[in-house]
């Protein structure tokens, strides 16, 4: 495997001031002894121009975070990593490689979950590349590696999860949005660490079941919450029709025998878990007639 080297290449403004000096030079002596200049000395001034121009192929300019991996006749020499404008071997290959933070948001899957729930899915992943030489050499084309494998990653992570939890304790994709994100980044970067690049944030940006079955799933959602909602209502009810007895015993306000104690229980569990307001009825005899 072949691992990034950073090499330092030569300053390129006294390289770039002493070839123009030098070109100068020697075109000021061809016009100026042009006559007084023999066949030998002609053909020695203009192979040496000739030398001046090809050695100004040597610049390059290195921007702020960013690589030039330098090559020499398919051999890897190193990379250059420190910006302004540097000079190396004319015969080098000089790749440019954005180091820059970049982010990438995957299509719109459609995947099944663990459930096997249709359902979409999309990521945002933030990313950059760490080792220029991994990018440049292990792969074939790194940005395109990252998209591929960052689908791959995704479609694996909503097989293994359901879309929503049913009980509690359970883990699902729209209910541990954050663990499923710190999930998510581990497995891009495990598959994305030979192409040499750090994987600095993963996150889903979208999440909902498919057309086909949405509706379906909306239904089925809001009937959970109808059944939590009835449950801490009647739960509520209990609780006060029990407190309701045992003040009404502790004050001695009202002696009531298991039949009367039965008919209030279900009187106010009506009153208290009825959709609707109740009618009072006023009894103006006894309770026991």
């Amino acid at each position: 495997m072949i691992r990034e080297r950073e090499m330092t290449a030569l300053p390129g403004l006294p390289i770039v001031s002493l070839l123009l000096v030098v070109l100068f030079v020697l075109v000021y002596l061809v016009i100026e002894r042009g006559d007084a200049l023999s066949g030998a000395q002609i053909v020695t001034f203009a192979l040496l121009i000739i030398l001046d121009a090809f050695l100004v192929v040597g610049l390059f300019i290195v921007n702020p975070n960013e690589g030039r991996v330098l090559q020499f006749f398919g051999d890897y020499v190193g990379t250059v990593k420190r910006p302004g404008l540097r000079w190396a071997n004319p015969f080098y290959t000089k790749k440019r490689i954005s180091l820059r933070v970049r982010n990438f948001e995957s299509a719109r899957l459609k995947v099944n979950d663990h459930e096997g729930n249709p359902i979409e899915i999309a990521s945002v992943v933030v990313w950059r590349v760490v080792d220029t030489a991994e990018a440049v050499f292990q792969v074939d084309d790194y940005q395109n590696f990252v998209k591929v494998q960052t689908e791959a990653a995704v479609r694996n992570l909503a097989t293994r999860y359901k879309y929503d939890a049913h009980e509690e304790g359970e883990f699902s994709l729209r209910g541990n949005t954050n663990e499923i994100a710190e999930h998510l980044k581990k497995e891009i970067q495990e598959r994305l660490e030979q192409a040499g690049v750090q994987v600095m944030e993963a996150r889903i940006s979208h999440l909902a079941y498919a057309p086909e079955i949405a509706q379906a799933m909306l239904q089925r959602q809001q009937a959970g919450a109808i059944i939590a909602a009835r449950q801490r209502i009647v739960e509520g009810a209990v609780g006060m029709v029990q407190m309701a007895l045992a003040m009404l015993s502790e004050r001695d306000i009202l002696e009531l025998d298991n039949e009367r104690k039965a008919a209030m229980v279900s009187n106010l569990l009506v009153v208290l878990c009825g959709e609707r307001a109740t009618q009072p009825v006023i009894n103006t005899g006894s309770i026991y007639q």
